[in-house]
């Protein structure tokens, strides 16, 4: 039997009282640490395709952004510019130095800000159907601009899962929503930033970067996830056919092989 446990976490980051929150967080599994972070629409329950999966080699972490799950911002203000000081007290508390980072959508804010200030602690970064905190290149600004203002006034269903998914599955399309009902907060509501992360910064890093992206992720397109990958010599590229912006959730058997393979590559998987 792996074991397994779940907590959260109670702290003041900065001994102010604004700062106060509880983070919940479960791990399962023995081996090398692995976090998957969530993204807007998920929480730590989202990853159900992937922790069963993982937990095979690795310790697997899922936790809540504070305001999502159940985890809670006790000031009332869901400030994501915390998140990554969030995941560093999780790893602390459980005394991990090094660390597997998948994030997904959102959870690439958290994790790439993470990894730009602990890049010793990060043995390699998945960033699955995002861009978020990273100063996109100015040769593709006018191509992004342009998909957000195309896709910012789109109902949340339309913006994280195919099309062709939500015909083909409605019941997995319930499941979705039915986990976002569980989140304290949405795009609306957020406030703060997970911003200024520049290309330079990541490939300065030296981390190993896996860029995993659905062929039909309409936030964060291909064409544009593919040009900040060449801008990046230690980073890897791979789109999933006929998925969204939710490949984990849409394509799990290929977004589960798809990391395997990477972390395998970095001689992280130990049989």
């Amino acid at each position: 039997m792996r074991p397994r446990h779940n907590s959260y976490r109670d702290y003041a980051l900065h001994e102010e009282s604004s700062n106060m929150a509880k983070i919940y967080y479960e791990v399962l599994g023995n081996g090398p640490a692995l976090v998957l972070a969530h993204g807007m629409g998920g929480n730590h329950a989202s990853w159900f395709n992937q922790v069963p999966f993982f937990s095979r080699w690795f310790k697997v972490i899922t936790f809540d952004h504070r305001g999502f799950g159940n985890s809670r911002d006790l000031d009332g203000r869901a400030d994501r510019s915390r998140f990554p000081d969030d995941l560093e007290e999780i790893l602390n508390q459980l005394e991990i130095e090094k660390v597997i980072l998948v994030a997904q959508s959102m959870g690439g804010g958290t994790c790439a800000m993470f990894a730009i200030r602990h890049p010793q602690r990060v043995s390699v970064l998945v960033l699955a159907d995002t861009l978020v905190g990273l100063t996109i290149p100015e040769p593709l600004q006018p191509r992004m601009k342009a998909v957000r203002s195309a896709t910012s006034d789109l109902p949340q269903l339309k913006r994280v899962l195919s099309d062709n998914f939500r015909e083909e599955q409605p019941g997995l399309t319930h499941l979705y929503t039915a986990l976002n009902s569980f989140n304290g907060n949405a795009r609306e509501s957020l406030t703060g930033s997970l911003s200024g992360i520049s290309v330079e910064q990541l490939a300065a890093s030296e981390i190993p970067i896996l860029f995993l992206v659905g062929s039909r992720d309409i936030l964060f397109p291909p064409d544009v996830v593919k040009a900040v990958h060449e801008r990046i010599p230690n980073s890897r590229y791979r789109e999933i056919e006929n998925a969204g912006h939710s490949v984990y959730f849409e394509k799990p058997s290929e977004f589960n092989e798809a990391v395997l393979a990477f972390l395998k590559e970095h001689r992280l998987v130990s049989h």
